[in-house]
This record gives structure tokens, C-alpha cells and sequence, in this order.
């Protein structure tokens, strides 16, 4: 059973402020739902040469575009009407830094999807989709695990989350090796398998914007930023407690 969280958010004297920052919350995490949704169903469009549902990807990319412009105008309002405190002001910064990343990963799954409707087209390459489907798996996994360190506000499964980037970097240069060998081999597949490359190459960005979140929540929890530092010094900063 895990410890109980730093969740400091969400005890101001004004309930009005309390529900403001409820409801960022909660539509922040809205949109991390349809983005996972966007990440898997283009996956599995490309993996099964499902060109309807790679359709279905590309046209929901403008709702997530959307909720991206409403929450950053929300965060904004909420600074401006609210003028919060240094522990708020890191949530509402975090929330407006983190629905970028959402967005970018939105990117992501429309180019997957954009992939999967070519190679449906043209025919699948001879290799490379049980590479796609483990990496997407993968870092579908981590996009899921950093908005759950979001809504519970746990800096130990964001730092989790964090570790598993060099994993993800490791896969996707194994697997384009790989491709890159079989190419060689056979140039008659250059151009499909060329595809899944960049198919590959998108989901590695997804695991450094699922790392750009953890690294969110971090900042969110302990109020020190671990961007650009060692793994080492992101593990004193997430077992350091606040006073």
C-alpha cells in the first residue's frame, strides 16, 4: 500500500479558488485521457492496417488543439484573477507546461495514424510492427503512469516514469538498427519500412514528452526543478520532505 502523497492543493480558505483549481485539474486530466485514446487507437491503426480508425485519429487531433487553448486560458485567468502563491503558482505553471506536451504527443498519434493510412495504401512493411507495438506499448504505458502521478500528486512513480526514457531510447536504436540492416538487405521495402522508422522515431518523442510530465509533477510536489539534471539528483530531490 503506498504512502500517503504531498497532495497540498486544494485547501485555500476561498472555495471558489478550490474549485478553480479542481476543475483545472480535472480538465487537464481530460485531455491526457483522449490524448492515451489518440496514442493507442493509432498504434493499433498502423499494427492492423485499419485505415478507418487511422481516419478517426487524424480528425480528433483538432479537439485535443482545443482543450489545449481552453486550459492554457484558464490557467491564465486563474493567475490573473487569483494571483497565487508560490505552491499554486506551480501547479497552474506545470498545468499550462504540461498540456503542451499533451498536445505534442496529439502530433505524435496524428503522424502515426498519417503512417498507417499510407502503409494500408501501399501495403505492410515486411518488418517492424512488433517493434511498434512494443515501444507503443511502452511509452503508452509511461504517458498513463505520469498523468496518474499527476492526479494523485506522487513524485516517486513520476521519477518512476523518469527511468524509463533510457529504456524507451534503448529500444527504439535496437529497433532501427534492425530496419536498417533488413534494408540494406533488401531494398526493394526501403520506402514502407522507412515508414515504421518514423512511426518508431514518433513514439520515442513520446516517451520524452511522458518524461517531460513526470519531470511536471516533480516540480508540482517538491518545487525543485530536475530538468536537465542527473537521474541521481532527481532521486535526492523526490525522497527530500518538505517542512
Amino acid at each position: 500500500m503506498p504512502h500517503k502523497k504531498d497532495d497540498v492543493y486544494g485547501d485555500h480558505i476561498s472555495h471558489q479558488f478550490n474549485e478553480e483549481l479542481a476543475e483545472l485539474k480535472t480538465e487537464f486530466l481530460k485531455m491526457g485521457g483522449l490524448v492515451e485514446q489518440q496514442l493507442n487507437d493509432a498504434v493499433q491503426a498502423l499494427v492492423e492496417s485499419d485505415s478507418q480508425l487511422a481516419d478517426e485519429v487524424r480528425g480528433r487531433d483538432k479537439a485535443v488543439d482545443q482543450m489545449e487553448v481552453d486550459i492554457d486560458e484558464e490557467a491564465t485567468r486563474v493567475i490573473a484573477r487569483r494571483q497565487p502563491t508560490a505552491r499554486d503558482l506551480r501547479l497552474v505553471v506545470s498545468v499550462i507546461k504540461m498540456v503542451a506536451d499533451l498536445e505534442r504527443v496529439g502530433d505524435e498519434a496524428k503522424k502515426i495514424a498519417k503512417f498507417a493510412i499510407g502503409l494500408a495504401e501501399e501495403g505492410k512493411a515486411p518488418r517492424g510492427y512488433v517493434e511498434v507495438r512494443h515501444i507503443g506499448n511502452h511509452v503508452a504505458g509511461m504517458l498513463h503512469d505520469a498523468l496518474d502521478a499527476f492526479a494523485r500528486l506522487d513524485s516517486e512513480q513520476a521519477l518512476l516514469v523518469m527511468k524509463e526514457d533510457k529504456r524507451v531510447d534503448e529500444e527504439y536504436q535496437a529497433a532501427t538498427r534492425s530496419l536498417l540492416t533488413f534494408m540494406m538487405e533488401d531494398t526493394r521495402n526501403i520506402s514502407r519500412c522507412m515508414s515504421v522508422m518514423w512511426v518508431l522515431r514518433a513514439l520515442e518523442r513520446v516517451g520524452d514528452h511522458a518524461c517531460n510530465l513526470a519531470e511536471n509533477v516533480i516540480f508540482m510536489v517538491k518545487g525543485e526543478d530536475v530538468r536537465h539534471t542527473s537521474m541521481e539528483e532527481a532521486e535526492r530531490v523526490v525522497g527530500h520532505t518538505r517542512r
